[in-house]
């Protein structure tokens, strides 16, 4: 079956003839396994002997990745093999490092652009997610969990600092007072833990761990694709941003996407109305349907 530009689409795996990575999903990588849909990545960290440790190596193959959703903007679902997320940094590449390595940034340039992906980006986490595993989690811009999650920053036991954005990503994620509990008092936030705070969205069975991150994903697929790029610019800028929230809206007032939306919603509406309205509503407009409260409410 061929989609748009001549794609191949199988099982709802799309073959992207012609991309400047190549068909991502078919490129041979050492430490990760990928899936490229039509609408989101499915990326697996695949170090499941190590913990799924994260390493020089993972670090250059997930540049490949970011590289290849900033070309073919998509969603990206992020997880790990074998019952954890992520246990760290290779320590043993860290022993090895220097001042100047860690000028360089290498986990935390990584980090950064995977924040800055023009999707959305969610972080499906089961089993440990500690030292580098913890901030990759955090630089995504959701997490759900399954019950056996763990996140925690042990960097200070090991003579160094939580350097690749757990320092002050995680404050803006959970609060001062919960960070200051990781970062300094060692505290490991279990998956109860994680959702009272904040920090993931959801726990659930960890044989669902996946469909329900699909699920979220589909959600979101609904929506405006150009909309919630431009939702998640907005949101990530800095300070206050009135005037940005209002150059967003401007592009997103003359789409035809949103003439669409706005005039399927207003056909139903007009419908219910037709026919005395629905649930007692007498045509009142009140969205009564989840696509409708999804699609209908700005």
């Amino acid at each position: 079956m061929e989609g748009a530009n001549g794609a191949e689409i199988s099982n709802g795996v799309r073959s992207l003839h012609g991309d400047p990575y190549d068909d991502l999903a078919a490129r041979s990588f050492a430490t990760l396994s990928v899936e490229v849909r039509e609408d989101r990545a499915l990326v697996t960290l695949n170090r499941p002997e190590a913990r799924n440790a994260i390493s020089g190596l993972m670090i250059r193959e997930l540049h490949t990745v970011c590289a290849w959703l900033e070309e073919h903007p998509r969603m990206l679902l992020l997880t790990g093999a074998g019952g954890s997320f992520a246990g760290g940094a290779d320590i043993a590449e860290l022993l090895e490092r220097g001042r100047d390595q860690a000028l360089q940034g290498v986990n935390s340039r990584l980090f950064e652009r995977v924040r800055r992906l023009p999707m959305p980006t969610l972080a499906a986490v089961d089993g440990w997610a500690l030292g580098g595993g913890a901030e990759l989690s955090y630089a995504c811009d959701l997490r759900i969990a399954g019950p056996e999650a763990a996140f925690g920053n042990p960097e200070p036991g090991l003579g160094i600092l939580a350097a690749a954005g757990a320092a002050w990503r995680l404050p803006e994620l959970v609060g001062e007072s919960v960070a200051k509990q990781v970062l300094l008092a060692g505290r490991t936030l279990d998956a109860r833990a994680a959702l009272a705070c904040g920090l993931v969205m959801d726990v659930v069975p960890a044989e669902k761990l996946l469909d329900e991150a699909h699920a979220v994903l589909d959600r979101m697929a609904r929506s405006s694709a150009t909309a919630l790029r431009l939702t998640k610019l907005v949101v990530d800028a800095p300070g206050a941003h009135p005037v940005a929230d209002d150059l967003a809206q401007a592009v997103l007032f003359e789409g035809q996407d949103k003439r669409d939306r706005m005039t399927r919603f207003l056909d139903r509406r007009r419908d219910r109305g037709a026919s005395g309205g629905k649930n007692g509503n007498k045509g009142s407009g009140v969205p009564g349907t989840d696509s409708e409260r999804t699609e209908g409410r700005a």
